[in-house]
């Protein structure tokens, strides 16, 4: 191990996103695996993170308390907003720097890690995939050429396993149009329609999640679709990766992907 070479642990390390993590951190440039840990009641905890990931023993056991781990330089943590939040204050107390790519906070939750920033160094987004923060680029730019003069509707995919709707970064998606038409989500979002609804408000910001992330503009005559397609997990370990090569070291700020991406 080189001496520019960065520590990382992995939050949620025994599911399927951690897994994928794990995998991409062995086979990552100037990154090493230097913890691993899970749920306590995780049937997988003790067990080889790198044997679990399917890369080999990396002679890191899953933990199932971060305070018992080895050190390290930074943690990716792809987990639940209260468990995050728990392995915030530990990176807090020691000085460790933070990539999150949990969803779902509530704004005490969020105001939380506004706050640990002033301390620690740390990347949240919420997606971490390269090709989607184009996406959200491309969504800005769309929205700012056409304005108005569209009807503009946010549908979503997801597998059987996807927990929330709609997700982060449909709601990410939303933010932008908002934010670059001069709405409000909160009073201009509608979440799916049924019945006789009658004309729709020129306002209107509309979600759909049936469990791909597609932003449609909607004009008279044509329709501009800007659409995302995951086939697996492993852009978002990649966009992980480069985010942790970006924060470790970094002076304590709460940065982005597009900091991570324009470095």
């Amino acid at each position: 191990m080189t001496s520019d070479t960065r520590l990382v642990a992995v939050s949620g390390a025994a599911g399927r996103m951690g897994r994928m993590l794990v995998m991409a951190i062995t086979a990552a440039d100037g990154l090493r695996l230097a913890a691993a840990i899970d749920r306590p009641d995780a049937a997988e905890v003790g067990a080889d993170a790198g044997e679990l990931a399917g890369v080999g023993a990396a002679q890191v056991p899953i933990a199932a308390d971060i305070a018992a781990c080895a050190d390290f330089d930074v943690l990716i943590d792809f987990s639940v907003p209260a468990a995050t939040l728990e392995k915030l204050d530990y990176c807090v107390a020691n000085g460790k720097a933070m990539v999150i790519g949990t969803t779902g906070f509530e704004p005490s939750g969020l105001d939380a890690i506004r706050r640990a920033a002033e301390t620690i160094p740390m990347v949240m987004a919420p997606n971490m995939s390269v090709g989607v923060n184009v996406a959200f680029k491309l969504i800005e730019f769309a929205a700012r050429t056409l304005g108005d003069d569209v009807d503009v509707e946010v549908f979503e995919a997801h597998h059987r396993h996807k927990i929330d709707a709609p997700s982060g970064t449909a709601v990410h998606m939303g933010e932008i149009l908002a934010n670059t038409l001069n709405r409000d989500l909160d009073t201009d979002a509608v979440y799916g329609r049924e019945g006789i609804t009658g004309e729709r408000e020129r306002r209107t910001i509309g979600f759909h999640s049936l469990r791909e992330h597609t932003v449609t503009f909607a004009g008279t005559g044509e329709r501009i679709e800007i659409t995302h397609r995951a086939g697996s997990r492993e852009n978002f370990a990649a966009g992980a990766i480069r985010a942790a090569r970006f924060v470790a070291g970094r002076a304590p700020g709460l940065y982005g992907m597009d900091d991570v991406l324009g470095s």
